[in-house]
């Protein structure tokens, strides 16, 4: 019976493995209660092989608490170079009727945001990936300081091959 049971644990977990074959990096931080603006969520990339593309996703688990439509974030990837490539994104995250966009059969959603395709990491050495939130207001310059409804921001690479 026990050798029964480990062996559908391991039969589970290489279905699981197996039906996700194009992620290669795939970590989430969560950012407690709110979000707040000066808060900037970094994940350290592995070494990846240069002869490959990549596409590059920011994921984000949210809840009813989001109070709007779109989501703009500023997201910076530093190349071992020091030299970042700064990206300024507006996702959509609700629908007309205001409930949320995403996968999850609870009131917490995850979103998987496309940020950049086809991408290499010819140089070497250690990338980063930096994501800050650039919420604001209507007619506010202003941003908006803690971001409610933010649970978890995430960041995954998937292969092209």
């Amino acid at each position: 019976m026990k050798i029964k049971n480990s062996l559908l644990i391991v039969l589970v977990a290489l279905l699981m493995l197996s039906c996700d074959k194009k992620r290669v990096f795939d970590e989430y931080k969560s950012v407690g209660n709110a979000w707040h603006k000066d808060s900037i969520i970094t994940f350290k990339l592995p070494k990846f092989d240069a002869s490959k593309k990549y596409n590059l996703f920011v994921n984000v688990r949210d809840n009813n608490d989001y109070p709007f439509d779109n989501l703009f974030l500023i997201v910076s990837l530093e190349q071992p170079n020091k030299k970042s490539l700064v990206d300024t994104l507006e996702y959509k995250m609700a629908n007309l009727d205001g409930s949320l966009l995403g996968d999850g059969f609870s009131d917490i959603k995850e979103s998987m945001l496309f940020y950049k395709g086809n991408v290499d990491f010819k140089l070497k050495g250690n990338y980063k990936v930096h994501i800050q939130q650039a919420v604001r207001q209507t007619g506010k310059v202003t941003g908006v300081n803690d971001l409610k409804g933010i649970t978890e921001v995430g960041f995954r690479v998937e292969s092209l091959d």
